[in-house]
């Protein structure tokens, strides 16, 4: 069964029940894979191939007394800013090169209970700050669909391990594009829920009112799976919504089924399309690629009506103070006393703090600490901070009014595709590359990005859909509608074929 990392997550879940493979097998598979193939990519930070056999094994036990769970077997990776018991969880930095999480976030503690057998940790931007994964400690990440380029960050690892078949599926978190925009270079579909919807407990921080987990998969359905097992409540996660969540997949079925006799199954629903996310500074063949797709939504029986958004530079500049802000907060624990990283043979207290840190963070996490430190200081909160805050809420504002006229909001993922590793990018253009979907974030809505096409070097396109809070249900059920009738998610990388 050489072509068992081609399945989709639907198929893999057959398969285990059928006894067509063992999850033995399957998780063999994907472990063979990694160890001839992740060397071109560097997807993984961490490989658990004991622990692994250990719970495909126990999955088997599972499946052949009957008593399997839907996933029961199925593997997938965790991005590296989930804590796992046991085993190394790095954020992609030398500050925490070493630690070892005591205890399980609650989301990969979901997917244990779940039966799904964790393969290892996935490389990422040094502590989810950065869009491109060049900032990890470990080394850049490679894209799969061409290994001189980069796959997109912060979740850059998970994203590549995914498109290189190296995982059905996998976990990541977003806290201004960090999903989607690697979904779209990779060329998977990927979904950032609303913000409460997924625990954060066990996610390290970086900036709390902003981060959410999320899941990667080839398709639409790949991601419903796995985000069924990561929602719900969790009590040890303050600001998780004690909201029902609903069977995403049943969903998608149900939607499949009540359209199987038609052919515009999308007849009804409302597509605003933004013209401040169409403008310059969007490359032309991205932009030809999301208005094919958005043509392909008509023909599906969707219409497209105009809708105003807070400009993209503006939800920029606004979450370039906040985030930072937060995460200067956050990352104050990291101090060379407590855990991580500790400078040798400090001269005093201040030399301990101050070298420990130089040394255990890399440039970028510098960088936004400094730029967080001088929004909060006592000179600039009031002109700086409060003023984003306040944007902020006028940004949450621009998208209710939106929705008042539409179902979902259509958009460029990101603004070009996948750019070279080591381009001589400033830290203000690699930061335009979340210009598209910073504003998600701020307003704490769902949105997803999917494939929708590629450009002349064969590098894939993304489209970003936006819903209001807590109807995941409805981007699901559009982008799964829009990958039955068309191809681009089935399409494999150079790597994947291997």
């Amino acid at each position: 069964m050489s072509e068992l990392h081609t399945f989709s997550v639907a198929q893999l879940a057959a398969g285990l029940k059928n006894k067509d493979f063992s999850s033995t097998e399957l998780t063999q598979h994907f472990l063979n894979r990694i160890t001839q193939h992740d060397k071109a990519i560097n997807s993984f930070i961490t490989v658990t191939p004991e622990q692994a056999l250990a719970q495909a094994a126990a999955a088997d036990k599972l499946l052949a007394e009957g008593k399997g769970a839907d996933l029961t077997g199925v593997p997938l990776a965790h991005k590296d800013i989930f804590c796992t018991q046991g085993v190394l969880t790095t954020c992609g930095s030398k500050m925490l090169e070493n630690f070892v999480a005591p205890y399980n976030a609650t989301i990969v503690e979901n997917c244990q209970n779940a039966g799904l057998v964790m393969l290892g940790k996935t490389s990422m931007d040094e502590f989810a700050m950065g869009s491109d994964n060049e900032s990890s400690y470990f080394g850049a990440v490679h894209n799969p669909w061409d290994i001189s380029r980069v796959p997109g960050g912060s979740s850059g690892g998970s994203a590549a391990a995914v498109a290189a078949g190296f995982a059905p599926f996998a976990t990541g978190s977003d806290t201004g594009g960090s999903i989607r925009q690697p979904a779209s270079f990779c060329g998977l579909t990927g979904i950032k829920p609303t913000y409460g919807r997924v625990s954060r407990y066990g996610m390290v921080a970086y900036a709390s009112s902003f981060d959410q987990a999320g899941s990667f998969g080839k398709t639409a359905e790949d991601c419903a799976y796995l985000l069924n097992v990561l929602s719900g409540h969790d009590s040890k996660d303050s600001t998780s919504a004690n909201k029902d969540v609903p069977d995403f997949v049943a969903s998608l079925t149900s939607k499949r089924q009540a359209n199987a006799s038609h052919d515009k199954p999308l007849q009804g629903l409302r597509i605003g399309i933004p013209t401040e996310y169409f403008a310059d500074g969007l490359n032309s063949e991205v932009k030809a690629s999301v208005e094919a797709a958005l043509k392909q939504y008509q023909a599906l029986g969707a219409s497209l009506v105009d809708v105003n958004l807070t400009k993209p530079e503006i939800t920029l500049a606004t979450y370039y103070l906040l985030a930072p802000a937060e995460a200067s907060s956050n990352l104050s624990r990291y101090d060379g006393v407590r855990y991580g990283y500790r400078c040798d043979s400090p001269k005093n207290l201040e030399d301990l703090y101050t070298r420990s840190r130089s040394e255990g963070f890399g440039a970028e996490v510098q960088r936004r600490i400094l730029m967080g430190t001088y929004a909060l200081s006592a000179g600039y909160f009031d002109a700086y901070y409060v003023k984003a805050q306040k944007v902020r809420r006028l940004i949450s504002q621009d998208f209710a009014k939106a929705f008042e006229s539409c179902d979902v909001i259509a958009t460029p993922t990101a603004p070009t595709t996948a750019y070279k590793i080591g381009a001589s990018l400033s830290p203000a253009e690699i930061y335009m590359g979340d210009v598209y979907t910073i504003g998600v974030n701020l307003a704490g809505l769902p949105s997803l990005s999917h494939p929708v096409g590629f450009d002349g070097d064969n590098l894939p396109v993304g489209l970003q859909l936006i819903a209001k809070a807590w109807d995941e249900e409805t981007l699901l059920q559009t982008a799964d509608a829009y990958q039955q009738v068309t191809d681009f998610h089935q399409q494999l990388s150079p790597i994947a074929k291997a």
